[in-house]
């Protein structure tokens, strides 16, 4: 049974409706035969040229935002701070570049590898909690950047995980306040009570 996402689901052209949507979706990454997987618990959109907070904000292009302006369907990664590996999906349609970031996800399959990559216990938050630790506990590094999300080095399969309407939260993002205005959109989605979601949690 396929669990996959397929292509046109990152085809849609609502990021906003996509990064509500990611929500419960379960983010697979093999690396050298070592399967981890996360159930994504908190989402960020970015809404292609008119978002300020966007890497694209303006129609934006340089060699490290190319990729957004990909069909959808492909991951963004890049490094934040000169520390933190960022994961992102590509969504949209070719020259759309939206994204949604991953910001946190629950661990699922491969806990005791995670606890390797991250020297923590699965069942602590930090593990995963935030983007750069979630990529982190998932070894998503640089090389994982504009890579086939249908393939099988990095994937999003549809497990059933369904969250009640009341338990998203829908918040602004957090450390985009260059962003002015657009700083304050509520387009931050998280899992109300879930310990992986990052703080600051309202």
């Amino acid at each position: 049974m396929n669990l996959k996402l397929p292509l046109s689901y990152y085809l849609n052209q609502d990021v906003i409706f996509l990064a509500k949507d990611l929500l419960g979706k379960v983010l697979f990454t093999e690396i050298n035969g070592d399967i981890t997987a996360g159930i994504i618990v908190e989402t960020e959109a970015y809404f292609g040229v008119v978002d300020k907070a966007s890497h694209a904000y303006g129609g934006r292009r340089t060699e490290r935002t190319e990729t957004l302006y990909s069909q959808g369907g492909i991951s963004y990664v890049y490094l934040c701070y000169g520390i933190h590996h960022l994961f992102n999906v590509v969504t949209s349609v070719d020259g759309e570049p939206h994204a949604v970031l991953v910001r946190a996800v629950e661990p699922f399959v491969g806990q005791e590898i995670m606890e390797l990559r991250r020297n923590m216990p699965a069942d602590k938050a930090a593990i995963s909690s935030g983007p750069g630790s979630a990529a982190k506990a998932l070894g998503i590094d640089r090389s994982f950047n504009k890579k086939n999300l249908t393939e099988n080095e990095i994937w999003v399969e549809d497990h059933g995980i369904r969250y009640a309407p009341e338990v998203i939260i829908a918040g602004p993002r957090i450390g985009v306040a260059y962003a002015q205005e657009d700083a304050l959109l509520p387009w931050r989605f998280y899992v109300k009570g879930n310990k992986y979601v990052s703080k600051p949690r309202s």
